[in-house]
């Protein structure tokens, strides 16, 4: 099993935490984004869309970090990572699609670039672009969680599951970019919770190989 993916990229650090949930070894493969590895003919050959994560795994090769981590789920079941409900998977889902599909690729590196060098944004500009999505959908995930009896030590209960997943990447970077967290108490008691867990520490950016500050 290979993972090719980058210490700082949320999408891989999500992979991550799940292949250590379920205890998985793996390979890494190291593509360094900040220097344009994923834009290089080897890796295109891997994934034409030039992201990171990408997963090498019983004879297949998988994008996109929430099909990845799913893809997981159903082969290796134990432990689960959604709920057996149908009514708590879509909760798990949803809550982790307001990560991963509404905060994440409005701060992913590539559109920070384009504001940065098409629009000549200031670094200060950026800043104040990324935290306020992410300051948005906090906002909205601390609606969903604080008042839902659902909620439990973590998003979903009292495991872990794809919406603790994909929460703690998110919050890794709103600490980087200092965005003030005392609005969001339930998201920051759920983070420091799974951050007791090895599962989630031992995937955390600086503890990667490849990390850079």
């Amino acid at each position: 099993m290979q993972l090719y993916g980058y210490s700082r990229s949320s999408a891989a650090f999500r992979v991550r935490i799940a292949l250590n949930l379920k205890g998985l070894d793996y390979d890494s493969a190291f593509i360094h984004l900040r220097r344009g590895d994923q834009s290089q003919p080897a890796y295109l050959g891997i994934n034409p869309q030039a992201l990171v994560p990408a997963l090498e795994i019983d004879g297949e090769r998988l994008i996109q970090s929430l099909p990845i981590i799913e893809y997981l789920d159903e082969t290796h079941p134990e432990p689960p990572l959604l709920p057996r409900d149908p009514a708590g998977r879509a909760r798990v889902r949803g809550l982790a699609a307001v990560v991963a599909c509404d905060i994440h690729p409005l701060n992913n590196l590539r559109v920070l670039h384009y504001l940065h060098r098409q629009f000549g944004r200031s670094e200060g500009d950026v800043k104040t672009w990324y935290n306020h999505w992410i300051a948005a959908g906090f906002t909205a995930l601390e609606g969903l969680l604080a008042p839902d009896p659902r909620t439990g030590r973590f998003c979903h209960g009292d495991r872990p599951t794809l919406a603790d997943i994909a929460l703690v990447p998110q919050v890794v970077n709103a600490e980087r970019y200092r965005l003030d967290m005392a609005p969001y108490p339930t998201i920051a008691r759920i983070f420091e919770t799974c951050m007791t867990l090895n599962a989630f520490a031992a995937a955390h950016p600086q503890r990667q190989p490849d990390y850079e500050p």
